[in-house]
């Protein structure tokens, strides 16, 4: 059997925010005085390496206060968990932004798990990663800053999660004492392996204040609400005078588990620590080969497609760009296998600067399989792709091509791309997408694939066009509210109005509370019939007043309502 590995949240501030650079300077300063007389050589050296190791964390803080904030943002956010002490100060180092861009660049391109790809997995991967944080780990504070989105960002989503989330009437497992008794909220992360950890991994976060905000810790009888009242929340050999509760407070290991009839060598006080060191050291990189760019030529423009992208704010420096293709059926061609009629798609894209530095591109194929009896109906419709990149802010240019493989027939779109920057003080808002189906997606599938923002399928309608057997879908996401240091809470008033011109459809009110989203991000998700509605032009508007900043937003998006008619669903 393999044995278990326990890594249990420390709640103490100094291990929450270890960092392996920070604790070798602090050990430098505070090692002990070595005994050999004072005109020895050894001692000798001793003020001169304090002074260095001084000298060098003055340089540090320096080169840290002069970098320009999209720098500095970017390794204090965007890559805060995963780049390695080495890169760190080999970046502080460079005195230009021209430098700072190759290494970013560089930086991604040694973890770039597919060199022989147009694709960064690695790069998408942990963008998705913080997304996903922000969206389900936020408590008074950035899901990406909680232990939990940190875990998460680092090693991904746990094989196995036991969540008690009001916590309550809990049955201790042997090795943590047996018996009952009540705890706070917390979750158990278990992963099967992680690379350079080893196998049967277990963590553990518990959230003792309410707030949300759960915590990783090394002891886990940090969840139990009855540690502190006395007679009350006994263990198993408590229960029966074999033990007393006050043992438990006069454990070495870091603990105030009560005693077991066995504990594993995994509880053990130095393999626990050693886990949770490593649990937090930056994911090893593997260095792969570069192969060279290739650039295409566009002779054609046979294929006329729309296209939009779309902006959600991952870190201050980072914005998730969805961009999304629609092309008509009809312009494809459709060969007959057997009574299934089939296209297939090329389409390539490629985001670069203003000066020709290629930043991002991605190739996909896809194909489009049409039963006999449905062909007809799918000729009226379209085929509807996306693709989502992380971008930093900026000013960009983004090249689409559409191939139809059959015809050979080709469709090019180059356009200015502007991805905006979410300030850390404002109110603000993602983009607010018109969608034709929004629905969850299983588990297994969360933040994966085409149309997937976090844990929903979000499908837009280029046209914004409905007709009334149809229903109407609005998702965005809303940035900075502000949480009240006493309750560890947002709070915020959202208002929905459709108006047609200057008359008021509808209107509804709801609050954070009510959608269970207190933190600092909140997401909207409506899916809202229009069949009452006549025929013609509507504006959706959504107006958010964060209650404690006294701030307001109102986007608004504009969508078209059309008489019913029988229409097969878009692909």
């Amino acid at each position: 059997m393999v044995r278990s590995k326990y890594l249990f949240l420390f709640a103490m501030a100094g291990f929450v925010s270890y960092s392996p650079l920070a604790a070798s300077a602090r050990q430098s300063e505070n090692t002990a005085p070595n005994t050999a007389p004072q005109n020895s050589p050894e001692s000798a050296d001793k003020p001169a390496k304090k002074v260095d190791a001084k000298a060098k964390q003055k340089s540090d803080r320096k080169l840290m206060k002069e970098l320009e904030t999209p720098y500095k943002k970017w390794l204090q956010e965007d890559v805060l968990f995963i780049i390695t002490d080495e890169e760190k100060k080999a970046f502080l180092q460079l005195s230009t932004n021209e430098e700072r861009e190759q290494f970013i660049e560089q930086f991604w391109l040694r973890r770039d798990p597919t060199p022989d790809t147009v694709e960064n997995e690695y790069k998408e991967e942990h963008y998705r990663r913080i997304a996903y944080a922000n969206e389900h780990y936020a408590s008074g504070i950035a899901g990406w800053r909680t232990d939990r989105g940190r875990i998460y960002i680092m090693h991904g989503p746990a094989d196995e999660i036991e969540s008690h989330p009001t916590g309550g009437s809990y049955q201790r497992p042997a090795e943590e004492g047996g018996g009952d008794t009540s705890t706070y909220a917390f979750e158990k992360w278990r992963y099967r392996y992680i690379e350079g950890i080893g196998n049967d991994v277990n963590l553990e976060f518990v959230d003792p204040s309410g707030s949300g905000e759960y915590r990783l810790t090394m002891d886990p009888s940090e969840k139990d609400a009855l540690l502190y009242v006395p007679g009350a929340g006994l263990t198993f050999l408590e229960s029966i005078g074999q033990s007393s509760k006050l043992n438990r407070f006069n454990r070495t290991d870091g603990t105030h588990l009560g005693k077991g009839i066995s504990n594993p060598a995994s509880m053990g006080e130095f393999e626990r620590m050693e886990l949770f060191s490593k649990i937090q050291r930056p994911p090893a990189v593997k260095f792969k080969d570069l192969e060279e760019v290739v650039t295409f030529r566009l002779l054609r423009n046979q294929i006329s497609f729309d296209y939009r992208f779309d902006f959600l704010r991952v870190t201050g420096t980072t914005v998730q760009v969805p961009i999304t293709l629609q092309i008509p059926n009809k312009q494809l061609t459709f060969q007959d296998k057997q009574g299934v009629h089939s296209a297939v798609i090329n389409i390539f894209g490629r985001i670069s600067t203003l000066t020709g530095r290629v930043v991002q591109t991605f190739e996909d194929v896809v194909n489009r399989d049409i039963p006999d009896a449905l062909l007809k109906a799918t000729l009226k419709n379209y085929s509807v792709y996306q693709k989502s990149v992380p971008l930093s802010p900026g000013l960009y240019r983004l090249d689409l091509v559409v191939k139809d493989v059959q015809s050979g027939n080709v469709g090019a779109v180059n356009t200015r791309l502007a991805v905006p920057r979410y300030d850390e003080d404002k109110l603000s808002a993602s983009t607010m997408i018109v969608a034709d189906q929004i629905e969850p997606v299983p588990a297994k599938q969360i933040g994966f694939g085409p149309f997937v923002i976090g844990s929903s399928k979000v499908r837009p309608r280029m046209d914004a066009t409905f007709h009334q057997t149809d229903r109407l879908g609005i998702y965005m996401q809303v940035y900075n509210l502000v949480v009240d240091e006493k309750t560890h809470k947002s709070d915020a008033s959202i208002q929905y109005r459709i108006l047609r011109g200057d008359k008021e459809i509808l209107k509804q009110t709801e609050t954070s509370e009510q959608l269970g989203q207190t933190g600092q991000q909140l997401t909207i998700e409506k899916l809202l019939p229009v069949a009452r509605m006549e025929p013609g032009r509507y504006t959706f508007e959504i107006q958010v007043t964060d209650n404690t900043s006294k701030q307001v937003i109102k986007p608004s998006a504009e969508f078209t309502v059309k008489q019913a008619e029988a229409t097969a669903a878009k692909n």
